[in-house]
């Protein structure tokens, strides 16, 4: 079994159960519009509710970068069982997953979809703390407690960090986790630490001005330098349909590089779409995430062989999988064109 993102509920104030794209700045809808325009209709099936890590599809629509592609886009929430279970059986083209999901539908037998880009570009979730417990590094979580999803490759994750930090993994404290906003669950004294991600969790404890320290898991072993989040696409959709998939990807790296270049406008494009979201959380972790979705790679959107390769080696090599994994498998960079 895989990591369970309870605590990267990114929107979990938003209600909206569904939103479409395409409708977004149209008054027709979905097939009629696509018909009429003669656009390319696609699916993308979220991994949660809308959040900074969707803001560049949010952009490329308002843009009308989709409507220059010929691309008529609608967004749907997951169901229970994922985007995988989505994209991999073909009820949408594309979605939004991330590496050690897609390694753990690849492990179970799904292999019906593939990565065809990255959307931020390295893995930027690590430990959250109380300020005042000094928990700088991850040796310093021993007679801690940590807020636990009680997960094989979480806690598999956690016990090879504090170890390469030279601690002891069996002083640590697990607690369940049972939050789904980390800072509350700190204030509330219910953990001293837990796993988050910088560009939600962090940036709201910033806005709230509570205190805490963090410490990233890639600081510690870059085999942890896993794809979080990706896009995917039904394999057999991407490859009959190469010149669609290349035209999203045109088109969603044009809203990412613009959410990049102009932040500010790309968090105020976000709130207008989404507006149940919290405004100066959304502008904070915007402002972190626009240095975060390229970084240093050549382009938005690559992913690298070997970082990726060296992840699934992990998983295999500590009994993480079902069923061994193909290191190579799972990505493409035929679409990003």
């Amino acid at each position: 079994m895989y990591m369970s993102r309870r605590a990267f509920i990114w929107g979990s104030t938003v209600s909206t159960a569904a939103c479409t794209l395409a409708a977004c700045g149209s008054s027709e809808s979905g097939e009629e519009a696509a018909a009429l325009s003669g656009a390319t209709k696609l699916t993308l099936c979220l991994d949660y509710t809308p959040n900074t890590n969707h803001t560049g599809l949010y952009v490329a629509q308002e843009k009308g970068y989709f409507a220059d592609e010929g691309i008529e886009l609608q967004i749907v929430q997951p169901p229970e069982d994922g985007a995988e279970a989505m994209v991999g059986t073909g009820q949408a083209q594309l979605g939004v997953s991330y590496q050690d999901y897609l390694a753990n539908a690849y492990a179970g037998g799904n292999t019906g979809f593939e990565a065809i880009a990255a959307i931020v570009q390295h893995n930027t979730s690590g430990i959250m703390s109380k300020k005042e417990l000094g928990v700088t590094h991850p040796a310093a979580m021993e007679g801690k407690r940590y807020a636990t999803w009680d997960l094989a490759v979480e806690q598999a994750t956690l016990k090879q960090v504090v170890e390469k930090d030279k601690g002891d993994f069996s002083k640590i404290q697990m607690v369940p986790y049972t939050v789904d906003d980390e800072v509350s669950g700190l204030r509330s004294d219910l953990f001293d630490c837990v796993w988050v991600y910088e560009g939600w969790a962090v940036q709201n404890a910033k806005v709230q001005d509570y205190p805490v320290d963090y410490f990233s898991f890639i600081s510690i072993d870059d085999v942890f330098d896993y794809y979080t989040p990706v896009f995917v696409a039904n394999t057999e959709y991407a490859n009959q349909n190469p010149e669609a998939m290349k035209a999203f990807l045109r088109a969603a790296g044009k809203g990412y590089q613009f959410a990049i270049e102009h932040p500010d406008e790309a968090a105020d494009i976000l709130c207008a779409a989404v507006p149940e979201l919290d405004a100066a959380l959304v502008t904070e972790s915007q402002a972190f995430l626009a240095d975060q979705y390229q970084a240093d790679a050549e382009r938005w959107g690559m992913i690298d062989s070997g970082r990726w390769e060296r992840f699934f080696e992990w998983l295999n090599e500590n009994d993480l999988v079902e069923s061994k994994l193909d290191p190579q498998s799972g990505w493409t960079m035929e679409f990003l064109a």
